[in-house]
C-alpha cells in the first residue's frame, strides 16, 4: 500500500515466528538479541542470547525462479509476487559458544550481538555474526536436493535397453550367451545398477531441500572491549567492527590481521568523556563511514584523509543540547544505534528519549525530532535505579527512506513518515491483533543487570541516589522490542519481541 499525501501507512498483521503459549516462561538463552535483511530482502536472519543464528527465506522466492517453469508457472508467481512478502524457516545454526578468557578471567558470553549478510557468491550467502570479541562469517549454500529429485531414469539406462543391448552385442540371430558368461555378466551387473539407481531415486525423492551451513572466517582477538558493531562496506571485500574505544577495519578474505581507523581511548582513562556507540559504512561511498558517542554526536569520517580518522570527522550533533542540564542529560543523550538510509543522504539515530532524522550536510541540528519516552522524563531516577535507563533501542529506515521505526516498552512498534501522519506517528504492538491498546501495568522489580560496557562506568561514577515521586510505571518495563528491521523493498517490518519473531506489513 501507498501511502497518500494525508494519511500514514495502514499495517497489518503478516506472520509470527516462536510465540510463546501463554504462561509458558520465557528463556533467556531464546530472546531475539539481532535481527537483519539481506540486500534483495529474499533473506532474513536472527541471532538470539544463545549463540544461535536463524534464516527465513521468502516463501514466494523471487530467487528460486526456474528458467525451465512454463509461461503459466511464472505469470502465477508474478501475481503472488505482488502482495507483501512472507517468509518461512530456512535454517538454524550454532553460530558462537560460551568460552573464557583465562588471562582476563572473564566469562564471554555466546550471545549475538549483531548479524550482517554480505554479497552473495555463485549462489552461496554469507552472513557476519558476532558476540562481545568474536566475529565468524559464515556460508550457508542451497542444497541440491531438488535437483536430483526431478531427475527420472533416462531411457538409455533403462531395464528394458539393457536386455536389447544384450541381445545386439551378442549376435544378430539373438543367439544364447556363451558359456564363460562374461556377457551374462556384464548384463547382470547392468541391471542391477538400474535397480539400485531407481532405489536411490526412490529414497532422494522423499528428501527435502536443505541449505548447508560452514564457517568460513574467524575475526578474533582484536578488540580489547566488548564489539557491539559490525558494518560491512560497499566495495564487498572490506568491513568494520567497533566496540567502545576503538574501530577496526577488516579484509573478509584476511582473518589474523585488522587495521585501526578509529581509537579514542586517552593515554589516561580518567580522561575518558566519552565512548563510541555505534558505527556503519556509507551505503554508496566506500570512503565513508559514520559512528556514534555516548554524548549524542555523529562523527561523519571519510578514511581517505588519513590513516587513522580520530581529528579528521565532521561533527552532527543537536543544537538544543546546550539546554538546562541534570545528571541524566548525557545517559539519555547516549546514541544506542544509527542506520543510513539507502542513497546515504541521511541517518537515523536513536538515542534513549528520540528518533531524530540528520542530513548529512547539516551538521547544526537533526532535520526532524520524533519524542519517543518523553513520558518517561519524571521517571529517569527510577529508570536509573533499575538500569532500563541503559536499554539500548534499534532503529531503521524504509527502503525508499520516506519512513522509520524504533521499538519502545510494552512491545511496541512506534513508526513515523517524513510530513506525514504528525509527531505521534503510528504505534503497533508486537501481537497478531498489532492496533488493540496495551494495558497499562507495574513495573517489576528487576535484578541490576551487570555494567556490560564503559559508560554504565562512568556514568554511575559520583551519582547520589535521588526518589522519584512516584513509585509505579504505568506500562510494562519488562517487555521491550529492542530489535527492528524493515524490508528493503516492501513495506515490511520485522521486529523481534523476546523470543518471538513478529512481521507486519502496509
Amino acid at each position: 500500500m501507498t501511502p497518500s499525501s494525508d494519511h500514514p501507512l495502514d499495517w497489518k498483521f503478516s506472520q509470527v515466528f516462536g510465540e510463546r503459549a501463554p504462561g509458558d516462561e520465557l528463556q533467556e538463552v531464546d530472546v531475539i538479541s539481532a535481527i537483519g535483511f539481506d540486500k534483495s530482502g529474499d533473506h532474513l536472519a536472527i541471532g538470539d542470547r544463545g549463540g544461535r543464528c536463524v534464516i527465513f527465506e521468502r516463501k514466494d522466492g523471487k530467487h528460486n525462479l526456474d528458467e525451465h517453469r512454463s509461461r503459466l508457472e511464472l505469470e502465477q508467481l508474478d501475481v503472488t509476487s505482488t502482495q507483501h512478502p512472507e517468509f518461512q524457516f530456512k535454517t538454524e545454526f550454532q553460530s558462537h559458544e560460551p568460552e573464557f578468557d583465562y588471562l582476563k578471567s572473564v566469562e564471554i558470553e555466546e550471545k549475538i550481538n549483531k548479524v550482517k549478510w554480505c554479497a552473495t557468491s555463485n549462489g552461496s550467502q554469507f552472513i557476519l555474526s558476532t558476540n562481545d570479541k568474536t566475529i565468524k562469517l559464515w556460508k550457508v549454500k542451497e542444497g541440491k536436493v531438488k535437483k536430483v529429485k526431478e531427475m527420472n531414469p533416462g531411457p538409455l539406462t533403462s531395464s528394458d535397453n539393457v536386455l536389447l543391448s544384450e541381445k545386439s552385442f551378442i549376435s544378430r540371430e539373438d543367439k544364447p550367451t556363451v558359456a564363460n558368461g562374461y556377457r551374462q555378466e556384464w548384463a547382470e551387473k547392468m541391471a542391477n545398477n538400474v535397480s539400485q539407481y531407481q532405489d536411490i531415486h526412490a529414497k532422494v525423492a522423499d528428501a527435502e531441500d536443505t541449505a548447508q551451513t560452514r564457517c568460513r572466517k574467524v575475526y578474533a582477538h582484536a578488540h580489547d572491549y566488548n564489539i557491539h558493531s559490525i558494518s560491512n562496506n560497499s566495495d564487498g571485500e572490506t568491513f568494520l567492527s567497533a566496540d567502545d574505544l576503538r574501530i577496526n577495519l577488516w579484509n573478509l578474505e584476511i582473518s589474523d590481521q585488522c587495521f585501526n581507523i578509529i581509537d579514542m581511548k586517552p593515554p589516561n582513562m580518567d580522561d575518558l568523556t566519552e565512548v563510541i556507540t555505534s558505527a556503519e559504512f556509507h551505503p554508496v561511498h566506500c570512503n565513508l563511514l559514520a559512528y556514534s558517542s555516548s554524548r549524542g554526536f555523529i562523527r561523519l569520517v571519510d578514511m581517505r584523509q588519513s590513516a587513522l580518522c580520530d581529528n579528521s570527522a565532521r561533527i552532527l550533533q543537536d543544537g538544543d543540547s546546550n539546554a538546562l542540564k541534570s545528571f541524566f542529560t548525557e545517559i539519555i543523550a547516549s546514541i544506542s544505534d544509527i542506520k543510513f538510509s539507502k542513497d546515504g543522504r541521511y541517518i537515523l539515530s536513536r538515542d534513549y528519549m528520540n528518533l531524530k532524522l540528520w542530513d548529512v550536510h547539516m551538521d547544526s541540528s537533526p532535520v526532524a525530532i520524533y519524542r519517543i519516552h518523553e513520558h518517561l522524563r519524571p521517571k529517569l531516577s527510577e529508570l536509573y535505579t533499575n538500569d532500563r535507563i541503559f536499554d539500548k533501542f534499534g532503529c531503521c529506515f524504509s527502503g525508499d527512506g520516506l519512513h522509520y521505526a524504533t521499538g519502545s516498552y510494552s512491545n511496541l512498534v512506534r513508526i513515523f513518515s517524513h510530513g506525514i501522519g504528525g509527531e505521534e506517528g503510528t504505534t503497533i504492538e508486537a501481537s497478531k491483533t498489532p492496533n488493540r491498546k496495551p494495558l497499562p501495568r507495574a513495573a517489576p522489580r528487576v535484578r541490576r543487570s551487570s555494567l556490560s560496557n564503559l559508560a554504565r562506568g562512568f556514568y554511575r561514577h559520583g551519582h547520589e541516589n535521588s526518589s522519584s515521586a512516584g513509585n509505579d510505571i504505568s506500562y510494562d518495563l519488562s517487555s521491550k522490542l529492542l530489535q527492528v528491521a524493515w524490508h528493503p523493498e516492501a513495506n515490511l517490518i520485522a521486529s523481534a519481541a523476546g523470543n518471538s519473531l513478529f512481521m507486519y506489513y502496509a
